[in-house]
């Protein structure tokens, strides 16, 4: 039920802005970035109506908002949705202007935590006060596409940290694979990684919550920004990151002092998600999106029938 309204209330909102671009009426960008807004923001409100004590956040579970107190931003950060890019943002705004460019910033340090501000680390009557005050910005992406995202720079290259704490066992217990390489050079060496499947095997595992989270790469996106919790002013998407971060930038009043970077050739495809879930049993991709439905649901994507009809 919730989802059929959700798809109804985005489809309004596309075919409103399809009947205003055919009828040439005289909309402006502002517009437009408003209704797109109030389209992802109705949704939550929709799909969040039982979920609002904000008392229920544990303040460890707030250490993906980074805050600027400088210019009244928090930001939630999703790993594999442009979060590089927006964390650059987050730091060069605690810079002197003129802020430095983004391209000259390094991707690695741009991720260690002592770089920022979180809002895990205020008391709670600070963080009340910040989140009624701040502007609050997120951006999300498909679900599916952001697990294949995560898979391919976690699993399949070397890396050595998420080897050690997650590839090796994935390979023994899914993997049929009694005793891996101690490391990701021998792995590497003779071949031997987790298969998409064996990644699929591991998400859907209840043993694999059973001491802690997810990792942040696959945790779902609302478990790490709480969005029925937390009232988003912005709602950002993967899939039109340039035009979305432009819009983002114009309502901070930074887009003459900030130059959003280009985004990356995305390499997952709708057909090549098809191609990625071939090896993966029809119950398993049935079972692995209840799993991921709430982040389809809240976020406005859609169920990927084609994977799961079959």
């Amino acid at each position: 039920m919730r989802e059929t309204f959700g798809r109804r209330l985005l489809l309004f909102g596309c075919l409103l802005l399809i009947f205003m671009s055919y009828y040439k009426w005289s909309v402006t960008q502002e517009q437009k970035t408003e209704l797109k807004q109030e389209v992802r923001k109705q949704l939550l409100r929709e799909l969040c109506h039982d979920e609002k004590n904000l008392g229920n956040i544990a303040q460890k579970d707030l250490r993906h908002l980074i805050v600027n107190d400088k210019h009244g931003i928090i930001y939630c950060f999703i790993p594999k949705v442009a979060c590089t890019h927006w964390k650059k943002v987050m730091y060069v705004l605690k810079q002197n202007e003129p802020y430095p460019d983004l391209t000259s910033l390094q991707n690695v340090s741009i991720h260690t935590r002592n770089k920022f501000s979180f809002l895990s680390s205020f008391s709670k009557a600070e963080i009340k006060v910040r989140l009624k005050h701040y502007t609050k910005f997120l951006f999300v992406r498909d679900p599916f596409v952001r697990l294949i995202s995560a898979y391919r720079d976690k699993f399949g290259k070397k890396d050595q940290y998420f080897y050690g704490l997650f590839a090796r066992d994935i390979l023994r217990l899914y993997g049929n694979e009694t005793n891996p390489p101690k490391t990701a050079n021998e792995a590497l060496a003779s071949g031997l990684r987790p298969s998409f499947h064996n990644f699929i095997q591991y998400l859907l595992d209840p043993k694999t919550e059973r001491n802690e989270p997810f990792e942040p790469h696959w945790r779902q996106m609302h478990r790490l920004c709480h969005p029925c919790l937390i009232q988003y002013d912005f709602v950002g998407h993967q899939e039109t990151l340039q035009e979305d971060a432009q819009e983002l930038l114009e309502i901070l009043k930074l887009h003459n002092d900030i130059k959003f970077p280009p985004s990356y050739v995305n390499m997952t495809s709708p057909d090549s998600v098809m191609n990625w879930f071939r090896t993966v049993p029809l119950e398993d991709r049935r079972r692995l999106y209840k799993l991921y439905e709430r982040d389809f649901q809240l976020f406005g994507y859609r169920r990927p029938d084609e994977l799961l009809d079959g």
